[in-house]
């Protein structure tokens, strides 16, 4: 496991934030992972792997989990994670069985790991719920330009988090 690294939710009540977790998965020349929402059109319509937390599951087991199901990576070495809850609320009029179930938005651990296989391992396809239907490499200072607005800032944090660990892991 990477090391632990301080975000920002310290002190906010966060018991209607469903658990979630974010993968930053990076290359080694540092150009990380994007996928374009299947069902959200552009322009803001790519984000990095993220997905709930099962009962009794460890934040890194779902973060490997969530990305093998949406990419189809399993060759993946994490790197760092966040020490602390990141948070975004959904926006008013937001729709969704997140809302329905009660949820104003999401709190997530996020994980930077090393991809480690080859491209070919790569499939947006490889779970029987395709939430992308592309992707790309990128670099990590452009991501917070290119996803829905109201995770912007959670993307600037993981941004400004996970920058310099990719520079030197």
């Amino acid at each position: 496991m990477g090391a632990g690294i301080p975000s920002g939710a310290q002190g906010v009540d966060l018991s209607r934030h469903r658990p979630n977790v974010g993968v930053v998965l990076a290359r080694s020349d540092c150009k990380v992972w994007l996928g374009r929402r299947a069902d959200v059109s552009g322009p803001h319509n790519w984000q990095f792997p993220q997905g709930g937390v099962d009962g009794g599951e460890s934040f890194e087991a779902a973060a490997l989990r969530e990305l093998a199901e949406e990419t189809g990576v399993v060759s993946a070495r994490i790197l760092a994670q966040t020490k602390e809850w990141l948070a975004y609320d959904f926006p008013p009029g937001h729709a969704g069985s997140k809302v329905a179930r009660g949820w104003v938005g999401q709190k997530q651990m996020w994980f930077l790991a090393r991809f480690v296989g080859e491209e070919t391992e790569i499939d947006v396809g490889a779970h029987h719920h395709i939430e992308f239907d592309a992707w790309r490499w990128a670099d990590l200072e452009e991501t917070p330009d290119l996803v829905v607005p109201f995770k912007r800032a959670t993307y600037v944090r993981v941004v400004e988090t996970f920058a310099p660990l990719l520079r030197v892991a």
